[in-house]
């Protein structure tokens, strides 16, 4: 499922190749917003580098997915964000942090605002990066000289990189809880900026997301699973950047499952996918990728603190417009959906059938291509023939 998911939002991107990013020449003056990129082809020896913006404005802005959901930015200027910062790279073994390149990296990766930087490039970078599930960037080059003005450090970040005797785990968690962002957690985790001081290495930036987010929810779930149960069926939902999102909580044990929906249009067809998991958390990687995780992580941050327990279904659908942008999507909505008001039901058929009053689709096609949502389905409707 996971190969045929990547290959159908890779059809998705097309389009975004007809975009124009930002030109430039051989050299660059400008700031990092901060932002790196660790690649993983040819593991371990790996691309990693900044993402520069040519200008010398503030460009915190262009890496802050947290901020793009709580200010409406809009698809387009998302996109515009992007495809305006330059990647500049150099091949680095994953475990070779002791060098001044990857210096400047970690400082870039703790720094609290944009930094000046200076870049010249063996040749003039060109084209533009589209992910599944990183956030696109424009042009990219190797780079023969890279220099950064002084960084000031975000406090926690810096106290959490001199600890070398905490585990990445731990770090992570701690910064969580002290309202670090996900994003600067995320990007110090991939410069091996956190953990046991023989451990830490670089860790690309696709699968870092993916680690932060089963990390924090991992140690989340630890806590929700000895809190109450909820006590009727809450739906939680909200929309935005061509997509709908819609979160059930049950009043059950702890259960989840993750489906997201991509409405197609012309020869495009729709597509569903799913995953799930029961009370003892997923062992092999997810069937649908980083979504999976980031939803999870985001939804088990907020029963945390309603110290409360639940059995989660989520429902995505993504209308033709959508152009994929990175998990951040997910995390992002996901979040703003779960502190937003929430209405109840009495029964979980209720709650389905005020879902289907907002879809394109129908809460049937979600539940064909379902494991837990057909399941419960079942289990109810076999409790109550038992009962009459």
């Amino acid at each position: 499922m996971l190969d045929s998911k990547y290959k159908y939002l890779k059809t998705l991107t097309k389009q975004l190749y007809n975009s124009k990013s930002t030109k430039i020449g051989k050299d660059i003056e400008g700031t990092t917003p901060p932002s790196v990129f660790i690649g993983s082809y040819n593991y371990p020896k790996v691309y990693a580098g900044p993402l520069l913006a040519p200008n010398y404005e503030e460009s915190s802005i262009m890496d802050q997915p947290e901020e793009w959901v709580n200010t409406n930015t809009s698809q387009e200027q998302i996109i515009d964000y992007r495809l305006n910062l330059v990647r500049g790279k150099q091949t680095v073994g994953v475990q070779d942090l002791e060098n001044n390149y990857v210096e400047k990296l970690q400082e870039i990766s703790m720094a609290s605002k944009s930094i000046m930087s200076e870049a010249t490039f063996n040749k003039k970078p060109v084209g533009l990066t589209l992910s599944r599930e990183n956030t696109p960037h424009g042009p990219s080059g190797i780079l023969k000289k890279f220099d950064i003005d002084n960084a000031k450090w975000d406090h926690q970040l810096e106290k959490a990189y001199y600890d070398t005797d905490l585990k990445a785990a731990n770090a992570v968690e701690i910064l969580h809880k002290k309202d670090v962002s996900f994003t600067q957690i995320q990007k110090a985790f991939s410069v091996g900026s956190m953990g046991i001081k023989d451990n830490r290495k670089l860790v690309p930036t696709r699968w870092s997301i993916t680690a932060v987010d089963t990390t924090i929810a991992d140690k989340l779930l630890e806590q929700v699973k000895y809190y109450p149960q909820v006590d009727t069926f809450k739906v939680y939902e909200y929309k935005s950047l061509n997509t709908y999102y819609a979160i059930i909580e049950m009043p059950t044990p702890w259960q989840y499952e993750w489906m997201e929906a991509f409405i197609g249009s012309g020869s495009k067809p729709t597509m569903i996918f799913t995953d799930y998991e029961r009370y003892k958390k997923k062992k092999e990687y997810s069937r649908v990728g980083g979504c999976y995780y980031t939803a999870k992580m985001a939804v088990l941050e907020q029963l945390e603190k309603d110290k409360q327990q639940a059995g989660v279904i989520v429902f995505r659908e993504s209308n033709a417009d959508y152009i994929p942008l990175g998990v951040f999507n997910v995390r992002e909505n996901i979040r703003h959906a779960m502190r937003s008001e929430h209405k109840e039901f009495e029964t979980l058929r209720n709650a389905l059938d005020y879902i289907d009053t907002k879809l394109e689709l129908t809460v049937h096609d979600f539940r064909c291509a379902s494991d837990l949502l057909d399941e419960v389905l079942k289990e109810r409707q076999t409790t109550l023939d038992q009962f009459f």
